[in-house]
């Protein structure tokens, strides 16, 4: 897959196995060091790149033409100001073109420059999306020089040097830093975002990254909605005297955000409180009831993942992040396995048999994919409508 050094390329990526591949580069110059993994979603690229979930990371799209409707503030998944360090990097097959959509606001490209991501196109999308399939995901270092001096050794050099996700901490560069109350709802086009319910059961989320979009489906289906940092205790979390708590998306390894998150969880738990985790709040919850965590050789990473659903045997499609999965042989007995991927058949979400807890691996808010989980937040909040008016 290693190319020879053409005149003409402005971008290079090279992985920590000793590939190398050039390009154009377009977005932010400079380098950028993170881990690659390949995303097959034909459309949202900008909500993708936005996900805090993909801290620390280069996104290969695996559609070949990336960013040309745009981008524009109404699809920001950053839910605060540190949630705006996101993915670091960016693969396409297709340059950037001008965008034709009529929401756009500005070009693809100048967006990638202002969240600072580095950019590769004209690339060989297929191959780098086969290497990592077959081999797994790795760490890379991507480079955008607009005079085409790229530093081949020493992007080489960066790639093989740079600490790899098992074991890093993340969700920490990407959560807020003091408690928030959220009242935007759900978008609608030519209205924007509604607005929040005065009244309804209180929801306390602890963001370790949070997508917006969650925290809108939260508040469009009935819920007032506060979010708190990912370092918030338990007592943080009971002053605001919540009738259900969230625990977010996030980015890293769950073992080592765990290590400072999982006595919160554990004792929200063991309170009653009825509680939802998703993705990195799903693989937290698991910790937190014993069960374990390991690095997935390519995660999943898509708006087109086939989910069943045992509760009601419906197969969800679903949108994933992920590069942990939960064990789910390793579950307690109280533990119900609730949804299962139907690509590889790794866990996708578990309940407790004996307290409130649900927990789904997917992303449910649909931004970007397909809309088909949108019930998780619909139950949740329904569970504690019933709850305030019992």
């Amino acid at each position: 897959m290693t190319q020879d050094t053409p005149t003409q390329a402005t971008g290079a990526i090279a992985l920590a196995s000793g590939e190398v591949l050039f390009g154009y580069g377009a977005g932010a110059t400079g380098t950028a060091v993170g881990e690659i993994c390949f995303n097959t979603a034909m459309t949202g690229h900008q909500e993708v790149l936005a996900d805090p979930s993909y801290a620390g990371q280069v996104v290969c799209f695996t559609f070949p033409h990336v960013g040309n409707v745009g981008a524009n503030a109404e699809d920001e998944e950053a839910a605060s100001e540190p949630a705006r360090k996101a993915a670091v990097g960016m693969v396409s097959r297709a340059t950037i073109t001008p965008p034709a959509n009529w929401r756009a606001e500005v070009s693809f490209d100048e967006w990638l420059r202002t969240r600072g991501i580095v950019a590769l196109t004209g690339v060989d999308t297929r191959a780098l999306t086969r290497r990592i399939r077959e081999k797994g995901m790795v760490m890379c270092a991507i480079a955008h020089d607009p005079n085409g001096n790229i530093d081949v050794e020493a992007l080489k050099a960066a790639a093989a040097g740079a600490p790899t996700m098992e074991g890093r901490e993340l969700a920490a560069d990407v959560t807020r830093t003091e408690n928030t109350d959220w009242n935007e709802g759900n978008w609608t086009l030519g209205e924007g975002y509604a607005e929040g319910p005065q009244d309804g059961p209180r929801v306390v989320v602890l963001d370790y990254g949070v997508k917006a979009n969650i925290l809108r489906l939260l508040v469009g289906a009935g819920a007032r909605v506060a979010v708190l940092p990912g370092k918030a205790s338990f007592e943080d979390i009971k002053a605001l005297n919540p009738d259900g708590v969230v625990f977010s998306n996030g980015p890293g390894d769950p073992a080592e955000t765990g290590k400072y998150a999982l006595p919160t969880i554990k004792s929200v738990i063991e309170a009653g409180i009825p509680t939802l985790g998703i993705c990195l709040g799903h693989q937290m919850l698991a910790l937190a009831i014993g069960a374990k965590t390991a690095k997935m050789p390519q995660g999943h990473h898509g708006a087109n993942h086939p989910v069943k659903n045992h509760e009601t045997g419906q197969v969800e499609i679903v949108s994933m992040n992920h590069g942990f999965a939960v064990d789910g042989s390793s579950l307690p007995a109280n533990a119900v396995e609730t949804h299962v991927s139907l690509f590889d058949g790794s866990n996708s979400g578990f309940k407790l048999t004996d307290k409130p807890v649900w927990a789904v691996q997917h992303h449910p808010e649909a931004s970007p994919g397909p809309q088909d989980s949108f019930g998780v937040f619909d139950r949740f909040v329904g569970e504690l409508k019933g709850k305030v008016e019992a």
